[in-house]
C-alpha cells in the first residue's frame, strides 16, 4: 500500500511549494518559472500573487521584466492567459496547442461558415507582421477579407490558432489599456518549440502543485491522457494515497511538511492558480466554499487563507485618497485570525498604494453563509 497523505499534509505540501508557508527571496523571474506561470486574465492579479509569495517584492520588478521580454502574457494552460517566463512561453504554448484547437472547434468553428480556420490564422499572421493590433482591430481587419463573417469569430480564431502575446503596457503596474497582440515569434525572436516534452510539463507541475493525481494534472493543464505520461514517469516518482484512496504522484525530494505545522494567514489574488489547479480542491477548499466560488460566472475573486483553508474573499478599493480593504468571511473567524488578517491587510494596502500615506482601513463585512459540508 502506498503511504497515506492526509488532507492537512497535502495542504502544507501545496503551500510550501507555492511559497505560502513562508515568503521566499527568490528572484521574480525564477519564482514565476517555479510556479509554471501565474494566471493573468486581468493585469493586477500576478502582482498580488507574487506579493503574497515573495519577501520584499516590488511591483516595478515585474513591470520591468515584462518590458524586457523576460516575462510574457499569453494563453497556455486551460486556454487562459498566463504570465510565464520567456523560456517557458514557447514550449508551454506548443504543448497546449491541441487544447486551443479543441476550444476553437467547440466555440467558434460553426461561426466560420465552413471557412478553413487556418486560412484565417495565416491572414492574421500576415496582418500582425505589419504591426501589432488589438483583438478588436484584428477582427475588423480580417473582416475586410471575410465580410460575411463576424469580426469576433475571426479574431478568436486567430487567438486560438496562433501563439499571441499581449504586449506592454498591458500588464504593467499602474497602467491600463486594451490588449495589443503580436505573435510570439516576432516578440521573442524565435518560433514556438516543435518537440516540447509533456513529461517536462508534468514534472514541473508536481514541483509547484504536488503531490497530485492524474486528474489533478489534467485539470491544471487542460490536457488529457496524462495517465500514460505519469505511468512512464512512475519509476522516478514517489507514489502516495490520499484519504479517498486516490493515487498521488510526487517528486522524491519535494517538500512535504508535517501535518501539524502552524500556518500563517495569506491573501490570494484573483484567479490564483492555488484554487484552480486540482480536480480535488479539498486541500484548500471546503466543498461548500468550492460550490460558492464556482457560481460566479467564471470570475474568481481574491480570497484569503486561515489555517490553510479559503475562509473568505477580499476586495481593495485604492481609487480614493482613503484605501479600504474589505474582507468578507465565510462564517465566523477566530479572534486571532481576525487580528492576523487585519495586520496582513494593512501590508497589502501599503503595497497596493505604493506606500502612499494613509488612512488605510481594513474592514470586515458581515459573514456570508456558504452552506454546509
Amino acid at each position: 500500500m502506498p503511504p497515506l497523505l492526509t488532507r492537512p499534509a497535502l495542504t502544507r505540501a501545496l503551500l510550501a511549494r507555492q511559497f505560502l508557508l513562508e515568503r521566499t527571496r527568490m528572484p521574480v523571474r525564477d519564482a514565476v518559472e517555479h510556479l509554471v506561470g501565474l494566471q493573468a486574465q486581468a493585469p493586477k492579479p500576478p502582482y498580488f500573487a507574487l506579493w503574497s509569495r515573495l519577501d520584499g517584492f516590488e511591483a516595478q520588478e515585474l513591470s520591468l521584466l515584462l518590458q524586457s521580454r523576460d516575462l510574457v502574457r499569453l494563453s497556455v494552460m486551460r486556454g487562459t492567459v498566463h504570465l510565464v517566463g520567456e523560456r517557458d512561453a514557447l514550449w508551454l504554448r506548443a504543448l497546449t496547442q491541441p487544447l486551443h484547437e479543441s476550444m476553437l472547434r467547440r466555440t467558434y468553428a460553426k461561426r466560420l461558415g465552413g471557412e478553413d480556420p487556418w486560412r484565417v490564422a495565416e491572414a492574421a499572421r500576415e496582418l500582425l507582421a505589419a504591426e501589432p493590433l488589438t483583438t478588436a482591430q484584428l477582427g475588423v481587419r480580417l473582416q475586410e477579407r471575410w465580410p460575411h463573417l463576424e469580426a469576433r469569430a475571426l479574431a478568436m480564431t486567430a487567438r486560438y490558432l496562433l501563439a499571441l502575446v499581449q504586449l506592454p503596457p498591458r500588464g504593467l503596474w499602474g497602467r491600463s489599456g486594451q490588449p495589443v497582440v503580436d505573435t510570439v515569434e516576432r516578440w521573442l525572436g524565435r518560433p514556438p518549440a516543435r518537440e516540447a516534452r509533456v513529461e517536462t510539463m508534468v514534472l514541473r507541475y508536481l514541483g509547484a502543485f504536488g503531490p497530485a493525481s492524474v486528474q489533478d494534472a489534467q485539470t491544471w493543464s487542460g490536457l488529457t491522457r496524462l495517465g500514460e505520461v505519469l505511468e512512464r514517469l512512475r519509476p522516478q516518482l514517489r507514489v502516495f494515497e490520499d484519504e479517498a484512496g486516490r493515487e498521488l504522484f510526487d517528486l522524491p525530494e519535494a517538500p512535504r511538511p508535517e501535518a501539524e505545522l502552524p500556518l500563517p494567514v495569506r491573501f490570494l489574488a484573483e484567479y490564483d492558480n492555488l484554487v484552480l489547479s486540482h480536480a480535488d480542491r479539498s486541500r484548500v477548499l471546503d466543498e461548500p466554499v468550492r460550490r460558492h466560488l464556482a457560481t460566479r460566472n467564471g470570475q474568481v475573486p481574491g480570497t484569503f487563507l486561515v489555517d490553510g483553508r479559503v475562509r473568505g474573499t477580499w476586495k481593495a478599493d485604492t481609487t480614493r485618497r482613503t484605501a479600504v480593504l474589505t474582507l468578507t468571511p465565510f462564517g465566523p473567524l477566530p479572534e486571532a485570525a481576525t487580528a492576523a488578517l487585519a495586520e496582513e491587510g494593512q501590508r497589502l494596502l501599503a503595497f497596493a498604494t505604493d506606500g502612499r500615506p494613509g488612512p488605510h482601513t481594513v474592514t470586515f463585512a458581515a459573514p456570508v453563509a456558504v452552506g454546509s459540508a
